[in-house]
């Protein structure tokens, strides 16, 4: 079979549609292989024979190809128990790219990473508001074409596009329920992306992303049945169980801040009251730090005029209190001992052996994680808990765009692997008209 660009070799449907049995399978062995280097970093031969039950002369052939296609290069030598160490091989680096953009309510962050997931063009941060139509799709599409363009990677080497953002994602139907609403049956919010952009793109709620990143990236990695929670202006869960992110019926799984826990509480912008965000959020940290203030509280955070009290954030609460402000202190125990009952019942319903803590208000640390502890060995059974780690991220704001890139790389491989299996119509390969 004559060697191809990796663009045709992932995609083109008439490409496939030529190929004879024994040809695509070769493809489709292709494909598994790119899969596992970058799932699992350089192999050997024999690891490949191994993992895929073929002939060594078989694996041997389907890597030469790939280096003379300028995908895999040979990486050093691994371990042996005896005689000659064997050559590894892994992917080489720049050979192709993701564009990753991780979508919050005032700004959006892209960047575009390799597939040894060397950020290419760091982290860049742009002006995009979300809101309840499509206003924000031709920026989005604007941004990220400047971006693409200035970073001076070949497009046809670009594999996807990976899109987290907040609100109600139903990921496999392509629509955000939430915000950029297409208000048409016809065509899905999916289906405009990649109209625009004439890639594959992924679109994910912002924490199931942030729980992918973890997952692969973070300490999550290696771990099967995992909570992440992220505690910003909203609470988002992102469940990982038995190895697998789940979504749901409808994709809707972890809204867990809108649980009810306060009866007849203060109304949640859901339109229920009393949920668990109008308690131990981001947005109840910052009513409360107003209300305290207004009521003569004495804080550091009186320094500020009125007109900053009325758009006091979480991180002003946050930064006060690391410099030792009680009041901000008192005001941010009170959202961890909510939250922490909160999380006793997450730990009874699922039993994980690990809970991660992310987003805004983690930074205030141990001003958040001890109470959370308290309401913890308060309210869950003594048997689960002690069984159950709670840890801060290290991701940190990163896990947002890390997300994205995991999301591409989750779901790309796997639908052309899909595809080629039913040989099936293929959507249309990066770098073919």
């Amino acid at each position: 079979m004559q060697h191809e660009t990796m663009s045709t070799l992932l995609l083109e449907d008439t490409y496939i549609k030529k190929l004879n049995n024994i040809d695509r399978k070769k493809h489709l062995l292709k494909i598994k292989i790119i899969k596992h280097l970058y799932l699992k970093g350089a192999k050997s031969n024999t690891d490949i024979c191994n993992r895929f039950n073929i002939s060594s002369p078989t694996s041997m052939t389907l890597i030469n190809e790939l280096i003379a296609e300028g995908l895999v290069e040979k990486q050093g030598r691994g371990n042996s128990l005896g005689g000659r160490k064997p050559d590894l091989y892994g992917l080489r680096d720049n050979s192709l790219f993701v564009l990753s953009i991780a979508m919050e309510r005032f700004k959006t962050q892209m960047a575009i990473f390799d597939n040894n997931n060397n950020n290419i063009t760091g982290i860049q941060d742009y002006p995009i508001r979300i809101s309840g139509d499509l206003s924000a799709v031709e920026q989005l599409y604007e941004y990220a074409s400047n971006l693409i363009s200035n970073s001076g990677i070949n497009p046809d080497k670009l594999m996807g596009i990976g899109i987290s953002m907040p609100g109600l994602v139903a990921s496999k139907e392509g629509n955000n329920y939430t915000y950029l609403l297409t208000h048409q049956e016809s065509e899905s919010l999916l289906q405009i992306l990649e109209a625009k952009f004439k890639k594959p793109v992924y679109i994910q709620n912002d924490v199931k992303s942030a729980a992918l990143a973890e997952y692969r990236f973070g300490l999550a990695h290696g771990r099967r049945d995992v909570l992440v929670l992220s505690m910003d202006w909203g609470i988002g869960l992102g469940i990982i169980s038995d190895g697998k992110l789940r979504n749901g019926a409808s994709g809707f799984a972890g809204e867990f801040g809108h649980i009810p826990m306060v009866t007849d509480g203060a109304l949640c912008y859901c339109g229920k009251r009393g949920c668990l965000e109008t308690i131990a959020s981001g947005i109840a940290l910052a009513q409360m730090a107003k209300d305290g203030i207004k009521s003569g509280q004495r804080s550091i955070l009186n320094e500020l005029s009125d007109r900053e009290i009325d758009k006091i954030e979480p991180q002003l609460v946050i930064d006060a209190a690391n410099r030792g402000d009680q009041y901000a202190i008192n005001i941010l125990s009170e959202i961890g001992v909510n939250l922490g009952k909160g999380i006793a019942m997450l730990i009874q319903l699922f039993n994980p052996e690990l809970i991660i803590l992310g987003g805004k208000i983690a930074e205030a640390r141990q001003y958040i994680t001890t109470p959370i502890q308290y309401s913890i060995n308060k309210y869950c059974m003594a048997q689960l808990r002690e069984r159950t780690t709670i840890s801060l991220s290290d991701l940190g704001p990163n896990a947002g765009i890390l997300g994205s890139v995991a999301l591409v790389m989750e779901n790309i491989f796997e639908n052309y692997l899909e595809l080629v299996e039913e040989n099936r119509q293929l959507p249309v390969a990066p770098g073919v008209d």
